[in-house]
């Protein structure tokens, strides 16, 4: 006996929504990735779940773009709003400047120039001529400030100098001051020593006189 017709309605049931869900995503992308081999075909195929988890499939000889882009052609509808083809008008804009800029950088490295006429050449050159004479304010600048911070150090290392020659000094005087002081003072005490070790009187022998 063969399965009996399943009518198509929202499944109530939360499991075996689940369960469905899971089984026909997989039987769809299957299907795409073989239709996409025996054929050759290009496939693509996006699915949303209930929860907004996404699983998806293209052709690996393709990208998505390249097949909604082929989609708008062919079918007349536009994919995109105003907002998103400015931004894309945008994009492409800030990618073609970038690709200027990228050439502007080789030239002004010397580099693809023989494909140039003289004409563009000038402005090449001038471009050049003003970055050397800023990189040449900028030495200078830096040499500036280096030549002043060195006369600082100069200024600095004299006061230096001359603080610690004044320290000496200071401290030579001190020193000469202590050996007055001590020489003053021994002469001061040079005579009562002198007194103070002088020979005594002989006392008279008393057992004599007995």
């Amino acid at each position: 006996m063969g399965r009996g017709k399943i009518e198509i309605k929202r499944i109530e049931n939360s499991n075996n929504r689940q369960v469905t869900f899971s089984k026909r995503r997989n039987g769809i992308i299957k299907k795409a990735r073989e239709i996409s081999i025996l054929c050759d075909a290009h496939v693509s195929v996006v699915i949303f779940s209930s929860s907004g988890k996404m699983s998806n499939y293209c052709t690996p000889t393709t990208a998505l773009p390249k097949i909604l882009e082929s989609y708008q052609q062919n079918s007349g509808r536009k994919l995109w709003d105003a907002e998103h083809e400015s931004l894309s008008a945008e994009i492409d804009r800030v990618k073609k400047e970038n690709d200027n800029m990228q050439i502007e950088l080789r030239h002004l490295k010397g580099e693809d120039l023989n494909s140039l006429y003289p004409k563009e050449l000038i402005p090449i050159e001038e471009a050049l001529q003003i970055g050397l004479a800023s990189v040449r304010d900028k030495q200078m600048e830096i040499w500036k400030m280096h030549k002043k911070n060195e006369k600082l150090l100069e200024e600095e290392n004299k006061q230096l100098t001359c603080m610690l020659h004044h320290q000496q000094l200071a401290m030579e005087g001190n020193v000469r001051e202590l050996e007055l002081g001590y020489q003053q003072r021994d002469s001061e005490f040079a005579p009562q020593m002198t007194m103070a070790f002088r020979v005594q009187p002989i006392q008279p022998n008393l057992q004599e006189n007995k």
